[in-house]
């Protein structure tokens, strides 16, 4: 029960309440983008079911590209699918989308130099850009959904992943499968958001006070509110 109560794949968990207001602050930020064109939004780890919960598969102006590891299916006009990485993306030019967007993926890139990659390619392929991730300081980790796991030593989250179900992620008694998902989830701070994005403005989730997610935003040609 706790797992759906906290697991955005669910309608109505308390994830997705907090993905539906952060939706609202991005479609206000989209909303005054000043192009009469259709606006070309790059979404690098989505899928078409996370825009449909959002209520935005029907808008006429706009066309979504999916960007994943493996195909993602889709059956919406407005969008399509490839396959890439989101640490290179050369096969686009500069500035060639309108608005790059980003939901709970750079935490998930193994290595700083990774997300490093992945920030200079948002920077450079999109002209707006809206990146979102889980604050590494927030006391429950998001993946493993266990009070402070991020703060536990190596060796003691690998036993955990192999010998419980945690949040996200069933028990894994393969060491090495254990010691790989561990590895992927590294969580960023606020400062390490900024240093990645340094133009970028910081919307701040709250959530009984304290930073539950980070996100960098960059318009800077949106009509003024």
């Amino acid at each position: 029960m706790a797992t759906k109560l906290l697991n955005p794949s669910y309608i109505g968990s308390f994830n997705q309440r907090f993905r539906e207001k952060r939706f609202l602050f991005f479609t206000d930020l989209l909303d005054r983008i000043n192009s009469k064109a259709p606006i070309h939004i790059l979404d690098i780890g989505g899928t078409e079911i996370y825009w449909d919960r959002m209520g935005f598969t029907n808008r006429d102006n706009v066309h979504i590209t999916l960007l994943n590891l493996t195909p993602t299916s889709v059956s919406n006009v407005r969008f399509s699918s490839v396959v890439g990485d989101a640490c290179n993306l050369s096969e686009y030019g500069d500035k060639e989308f309108d608005v790059v967007y980003s939901n709970s993926v750079i935490e998930h890139l193994f290595t700083a130099e990774n997300q490093e990659k992945m920030a200079k390619e948002v920077r450079r392929v999109g002209k707006n850009y809206y990146i979102q991730t889980p604050n590494y300081y927030f006391p429950i980790e998001p993946h493993w959904l266990f009070p402070c796991f991020q703060f536990l030593p190596y060796g003691v989250k690998v036993k955990m992943t192999q010998n419980y179900s945690l949040g996200n992620f069933p028990k894994t008694r393969d060491i090495e499968a254990a010691r790989t998902r561990v590895d992927e989830i590294k969580l960023l701070t606020a400062r390490q958001m900024e240093r990645l994005f340094p133009e970028g403005n910081m919307y701040k989730e709250i959530f009984m006070g304290l930073t539950k997610s980070i996100t960098m935003y960059h318009f800077p040609n949106v009509n003024k509110a």
